[in-house]
């Protein structure tokens, strides 16, 4: 079993249920078991900034999969529960990203690990942090790429 970290996110409908409907249907899939979950955060939207707020959260598993089958097991949830990719950084009732998959490195079409913005996002490495603040990504612990961002509107959700 190898340790995995994946970032979730919803901004359309019940947000707190759709979260944890995709944590249990994680957990319910074959070759993956949830074994840390951050608390929800509300965060503001990052890119494309004219939609609702979103709510965030971080969880850690342990997979039997490869990176591209956890990062399919996702994708798969996600169509399941409704998703439809319509813009990018859009409106999601669902976002399952893959942030770390411990001792991989790829770099090909479908994923990029560690995630390539990972360092960069605030409302992806406070609930990371929550759950996995020593994690290594490109050289520095989630805290200290946390560290250097600012949080102005993440609050967690109790």
């Amino acid at each position: 079993m190898t340790r995995a970290y994946l970032g979730l996110g919803s901004n359309v409908g019940d947000k707190a249920a759709m979260l944890a409907e995709a944590v249990k249907r994680l957990d319910e899939t074959p070759g993956i078991s949830v074994v840390a979950r951050s608390h929800d955060y509300r965060t503001p939207p990052w890119g494309d900034t004219d939609q609702d707020w979103f709510l965030n959260a971080a969880i850690g598993v342990e997979t039997a999969l490869s990176p591209h089958d956890l990062l399919e097991a996702g994708l798969a949830i996600e169509a399941a529960l409704g998703r439809v990719r319509e813009r990018r950084w859009g409106p999601r009732l669902i976002d399952i990203d893959v942030l770390s998959y411990e001792g991989a490195e790829v770099s090909d079409e479908r994923l990029i690990l560690p995630h390539r913005f990972v360092r960069e996002r605030a409302f992806v490495l406070v609930p990371l942090a929550e759950i996995a603040p020593d994690l290594v990504i490109g050289g520095e612990t989630v805290s200290e790429a946390l560290a250097k961002l600012d949080r102005t509107g993440i609050v967690p959700v109790k």
